[in-house]
């Protein structure tokens, strides 16, 4: 299930558990509904609001974090890409089939990147062919002088760099919030939801304002749900800037 979905779920449950306190509280006795029953009803919602409400800003927080660690890694990527060619560029004419090979293959290196992270694929990871061979070119490098043996080794270490960042994304995972986690924080909204209309009558502006509060609720989770998926989605990272990191040779 989409993030779209699972907001507009949460949207809905919230506001059906508002409109359910409302034959609750016609079906309970007149003593259920005195003032000490709304102080321990009101008292009750308010510490699960206050728990719930720090666990959306927590929740927010991390799923920020995320997304700007995944967003600076592809930065990296994209700015690894660039020195390695400039690198080879200074290397000499001799490095210019691999500068050929590194922009042959940044389209199907993005493509594979955001395929990966936009399906959660399980699988293990497996190192592209033409990425290990380009690899094994750089080491294979007959340097002639002192300043190509410099530029290799650099060139070697950037390669290494884009690598690690490479299977750091790999690994990092997009599902901050654990299903059961997730059924419990709607849970804790339904119930804060249903005690507002527990001991109140339902009329225009209290509806409306419970919706918009209701609609609130449901975006933040929308918002983390977003930003633990940063390569998919309507909060997704831009692959354009890796695709058009290097003008054509």
């Amino acid at each position: 299930m989409n993030s779209l979905a699972i907001s507009i779920l949460t949207f809905v449950l919230i506001v059906g558990s508002i409109f359910a306190g409302v034959p609750l509280r016609r079906a309970l006795p007149k003593h259920h509904l005195d003032k000490d029953s709304q102080d321990v009803v009101r008292l009750g919602a308010s510490l699960i609001a206050t728990i719930a409400g720090l666990v959306l800003g927590l929740l927010i927080a991390a799923a920020k974090g995320s997304f700007d660690v995944q967003t600076a890694q592809v930065k990296q990527i994209t700015a690894d890409v660039i020195l390695l060619d400039t690198l080879l560029e200074q290397y000499g004419p001799e490095a210019l089939p691999l500068r050929q090979g590194i922009r042959a293959q940044i389209g199907p290196f993005a493509d594979r990147l955001w395929q990966e992270k936009e399906t959660e694929s399980k699988e293990p990871f497996e190192a592209s062919a033409n990425a290990e061979k380009l690899y094994l070119a750089i080491l294979t490098l007959a340097p002639q002088n002192e300043l190509q043996k410099s530029v290799q080794s650099r060139a070697v270490q950037v390669t290494g760099d884009l690598v690690q960042t490479r299977l750091l994304l790999f690994v990092q995972t997009g599902k901050l919030i654990p299903t059961p986690f997730l059924v419990v924080l709607i849970f804790w909204l339904t119930i804060i939801f249903a005690s507002f209309s527990l001991f109140s009558e339902l009329n225009s502006t209290v509806l409306t304002f419970l919706s918009l509060f209701a609609l609130s609720a449901s975006c933040a989770m929308f918002l983390i749900l977003e930003l633990g998926h940063p390569f998919s989605g309507l909060m997704a990272i831009s692959s354009e800037p890796l695709r058009h990191a290097l003008v054509p040779l």
